[in-house]
């Protein structure tokens, strides 16, 4: 096969040295030598769509997304087959940080996923109903898993209250990853990818407070859950959807937090009867329920107090509330 006139042959023993030998730096780190020698490759062998596809992948691991961009093309102006190709989800990722919105529904398409017709008046794609999946916060700090709803392939809205040591925020969308780390498993049966966040991509103006409620029964707590839900915001007892997991747990197939009956995952890392985000094995039908909730809730200043108040007005002899502290 003739590619802009030149041969295309296997890469050299050079190339794949320099190669080799780049994504051994960029494991540590080593970013700017591993572009030295990915750019180096790319001169040595400027027609295989692997040279562009490495470089692509090391700016997208910089967050060079201009950059990334231009590498992503050249890849798959080279490539040998028309869909499927991860360079081409590569340069989706790209675009979509960019809002190259032209772009960024031109990959998704010759990766072979549907875009629907209909955009923002900006062209942002829309109704591409992916579902639900899970992001993995901060992966390369204190790493969290929570819940969102993908707006497309490299988007992900977070619907859960992320814990104050992510730095995230209800609302929040993330640009994420195309390969899944992990799984989580619920009981109806039905398994949810959890993708790697790359970065944030549009902040929340939402605030998130914790606080210390006293609920008398389940029901109680989830009375605030609806309250906030119907004001249009959120309320999440971490109390009891929160689980500390080691990486290799975090990363494998999970259970997640939903169904009936106490968890007894061996691969659980808190600990047992201690509330909070910090030590908490959650308890299902049947256990002690433990009055005392430690609780965030996502919502504008002016309104927290308000629902907390309306809450415990609706049942005063079985609710309180205590401690509320603004801490994201």
């Amino acid at each position: 096969m003739r590619i802009f006139g030149k041969v295309r042959h296997r890469p050299s023993a050079s190339w794949r040295q320099a190669t080799d030998r780049a994504f051994t730096l960029i494991g540590d780190g080593r970013y700017e030598d591993a572009g030295a020698l990915l750019t180096r490759a790319a001169d040595m062998e400027p027609w295989l769509s692997e040279s562009w596809f490495n470089l692509a992948l090391l700016h997208k691991f910089r967050h060079d997304w201009e950059q990334a961009r231009a590498a992503g093309l050249r890849a798959v102006a080279l490539l040998d087959r028309e869909t499927g190709a991860p360079d081409w989800w590569n340069v989706g990722i790209a675009a979509t940080a960019l809002q190259d919105w032209p772009l960024a529904r031109r990959a998704w398409q010759a990766y072979g996923l549907r875009v629907p017709g209909e955009g923002t008046p900006a062209g942002e794609p829309v109704g591409m109903e992916l579902g639900s999946a899970a992001v993995r916060l901060s992966p390369e700090g204190e790493a969290e898993v929570v819940w969102g709803r993908r707006l497309d392939p490299a988007r992900m809205e977070v619907l859960s209250i992320p814990l104050p040591s992510s730095g995230r925020r209800w609302g929040e969308v993330v640009l994420h990853d195309g390969v899944p780390h992990g799984e989580r498993v619920t009981a109806a049966g039905p398994s949810y990818p959890v993708f790697d966040e790359i970065e944030l991509w549009a902040p929340s103006p939402v605030p998130t407070w914790v606080v210390l409620l006293e609920a008398a029964t389940e029901t109680d707590r989830d009375a605030l859950e609806r309250l906030a839900a119907d004001a249009g915001f959120a309320a999440e007892d971490w109390s009891s959807s929160v689980r500390l997991l080691c990486r290799t747990c975090s990363e494998s197939r999970m259970p997640s937090d939903e169904g009936d009956g106490e968890h007894l995952d061996p691969h659980d890392h808190s600990e047992p009867g201690h509330p909070g985000p910090l030590g908490h094995r959650t308890a299902g039908s049947g256990s002690l329920w433990v009055p005392e909730r430690e609780c965030g809730i996502a919502a504008p200043p002016g309104l927290v107090r308000g629902l907390l108040d309306g809450w415990v007005a609706d049942s005063p002899d079985t609710r309180e509330w205590r401690d509320l502290e603004e801490v994201c």
